[in-house]
């Protein structure tokens, strides 16, 4: 029974590094950049949600919607000001940008809500279910981040596939100049991206400060670096990819700090990422891109 607590939590786990890497995944596949500011927009949703529930004393349930409103328009801004102008520019300086946003995020984070950390409040359900005599327990948290996961993966599967705005995302994936002479908005198409991407990113960060109840500035950047490995290992810029990279990163990770050491985690996560490349370097799910030249 304690390996399958151990493997329950690590799905629980990897199911927010599966959200996050959404984000992730997400960007790349449509406009071909990786967004390191990701990791901070999770940030910005843990003290939205965090404000609003403390200070403001709105219902739980409204405080996790103004968290995802909040990411979600952060995402946008974040996309048109930072990111559009770059358009036609090289990748290094898309990254370099990226990496500049990030910085500005968690310094205006310091600067206004203070370096402190913060204790996180039970927003989700509190309680366990019991299983096999009480050999078994599982909290409604780890229930609760699971199905979430699931629900979340479902419903973009859903909307990517069956909708207009999903077609327009799927076509700009494949290539955005055959999709804009057949009328797509790229730019809109890319702002919609960002905005899913960054709404998610809030209801990983709900999951993420209610499993481990701290807050501060650098609250995404280790979980967001995690994702950021967790859609690699599954393939960036594949929706499923980035599910089972990061299923896999988090029971990996839980198993490891169980039955190998707490300290030595993240480097076996990180050797077991480096090892999947080398065999193949798309990621598992990933496709190989033939580049013209």
């Amino acid at each position: 029974m304690t390996f399958l607590t151990y493997l329950i939590s690590g799905l629980a786990l990897g199911s927010v590094y599966a959200i996050i890497a959404l984000g992730y995944t997400m960007v790349y596949g449509i406009a071909k950049m990786l967004n390191f500011a990701h990791g901070d927009i999770i940030m910005a949703g843990g003290y939205a949600a965090f404000y609003a529930y403390t200070r403001f004393g709105l219902p739980a349930g409204i405080s996790i919607l103004l968290s995802i409103l909040t990411c979600t328009v952060l995402g946008v801004i974040i996309e048109r000001l930072a990111y559009k102008p770059l358009r036609q520019a090289s990748s290094l300086s898309v990254l370099i940008t990226a990496i500049g946003v990030s910085y500005f995020l968690q310094n205006s984070a310091q600067l206004l809500f203070g370096s402190d950390t913060k204790i996180f409040p039970s927003i989700l359900t509190e309680g366990s279910l019991r299983f096999f005599d009480g050999k078994l327990i599982v909290s409604y948290l780890t229930l609760i981040t699971i199905l979430t996961c699931i629900v979340i993966m479902i419903g973009l599967t859903l909307f990517i596939n069956k909708t207009k705005i999903g077609k327009a995302m799927r076509a700009c994936a494949e290539d955005k100049e055959a999709a804009q002479l057949m009328g797509i908005n790229i730019d809109t198409t890319i702002s919609i991206t960002f905005a899913i991407g960054s709404g998610l990113a809030a209801i990983a960060a709900i999951l993420l400060c209610s499993t481990y109840p701290s807050l501060s500035p650098s609250l995404g950047s280790m979980p967001g670096i995690k994702a950021f490995t967790a859609a690699v290992f599954g393939g960036i810029g594949s929706i499923p990819g980035a599910l089972l990279g990061g299923i896999l990163l988090g029971i990996i990770e839980n198993l490891t700090k169980a039955y190998i050491s707490t300290q030595l985690s993240d480097a076996i996560v990180f050797a077991v990422l480096i090892i999947v490349l080398l065999i193949k370097p798309t990621g598992l799910l990933g496709k190989k891109e033939n580049v013209k030249v």
